[in-house]
């Protein structure tokens, strides 16, 4: 039996893990935390710094596949150990350039692939971006003349601020021959206190040449990456009809959680497909769908439980997907929700009705 070690013991190992359970192969994972989302479930469960060389190097002697649900892990380890003739997804040269902003950005430059322009770093306004260490909305600021004291002291990419009229993401799977499965684009919409996905709608509510010319987009960037895996491409549609590539994450993401249910084969099992080189699944959606980030809710802190079961429940097709994180917090990820349906106008509906109840709160003991 295949064992596949996962860097990064988060929700989406964990998602990954349930669908994967279904399948002939045992899933080893490796997270800092004992308390991860995925340490109830892996067939083995590791504690260790994924940052670490020496860990990462002991954590995959005992695997015969490597892969990630973190891009943030040690990238030394990752080319030594496709050295050593590990099968290593993806490819650790396109982690370098992912882990680095200022990597990313001249990436696509190089590949002429369409990005915001690079600006100096005084000419206001002006998007700053962190060489590395960004996630979540964390690592980015927009600076103006008012805030410009603000400014990041770390080395970081600076770039023309996007007239956006919508967000968008495109999900990419490449197998190991070159060939690739690409998902309906989505439409993110963002949180503005935490700055980080709301909710998203798939498919987007964007005509269908805008639709084609972003998948077009997306598979231009994984291509270029010429590597094996799952890769969310980041989009923004600018309002003069422009599509600007944000960033990619090599990895399954927030924004294909949908897929779960409205889409004949998941991101999860796309992921796997991809590890095990099996033939790659159908990116061919059932129905239209929303995913609702639940977050935790404000001035909560502590042992947690969903709020709002009942009224998500009551929806006809929505679907719960805890992440069986511990402790909540004000912003924090602990699970998401999935809306199906024939019509957006409905989901949407469905959204706004339970959005204020579905949030993580503090356990009351």
């Amino acid at each position: 039996m295949q064992k596949i070690g996962i860097l990064g013991g988060g929700q989406l190992g964990m998602m990954f893990i349930q669908n994967a359970l279904s399948y002939p192969v045992e899933i080893h994972v490796l997270d800092p935390s004992p308390e991860a989302s995925c340490a109830p479930i892996a067939h083995r469960f590791v504690v260790g710094d994924f940052n670490d060389y020496d860990t990462v190097m002991r954590f995959a002697q005992e695997v015969d596949i490597v892969g990630i649900e973190i891009e943030h892990v040690n990238l030394q380890a990752m080319k030594d150990l496709k050295a050593m003739g590990k099968k290593v997804i993806p490819d650790p040269d396109v982690l370098e350039i992912i882990q680095d902003k200022g990597l990313q950005k001249e990436f696509y430059l190089q590949h002429n692939i369409p990005t915001a322009p690079m600006k100096n770093e005084d000419d206001f306004p002006v998007v700053q971006k962190l060489h590395k260490g960004g996630y979540d909305g964390k690592g980015v600021k927009i600076l103006t003349e008012k805030n410009r004291l603000e400014k990041f002291d770390e080395a970081s990419v600076f770039e023309e601020l996007a007239d956006i009229a919508l967000e968008l993401a495109v999900i990419v799977a490449r197998n190991e021959q070159g060939e690739t499965a690409i998902y309906p684009v989505v439409e993110q919409v963002f949180n503005p206190t935490y700055n980080l996905l709301d909710y998203l709608l798939t498919p987007a509510r964007i005509d269908e040449e805008t639709a084609k010319r972003a998948q077009e987009i997306a598979l231009k960037v994984v291509n270029a990456f010429q590597s094996p895996g799952i890769f969310a491409v980041e989009l923004f549609l600018n309002k003069d009809g422009e599509i600007w590539v944000n960033e990619t994450a090599p990895r399954v993401h927030n924004s294909g959680h949908s897929t779960i249910e409205a889409a004949y084969c998941s991101q999860f099992d796309m992921m796997l497909r991809v590890l095990m080189n099996y033939p790659l699944g159908s990116t061919q959606l059932k129905c239209k769908s929303a995913m609702l980030n639940i977050i935790g809710a404000e001035n909560q802190w502590g042992e947690a439980e969903p709020g709002g079961l009942d009224a998500l429940l009551g929806v006809p097709g929505a679907a719960i997907h805890w992440y069986a994180k511990k402790i909540t917090q004000p912003g924090r990820k602990m699970g998401h929700a999935t809306f199906v349906g024939d019509n957006f106008e409905w989901i949407i509906s469905q959204i706004e009705q339970v959005r204020d109840a579905l949030k993580s709160i503090e356990k009351k003991v």
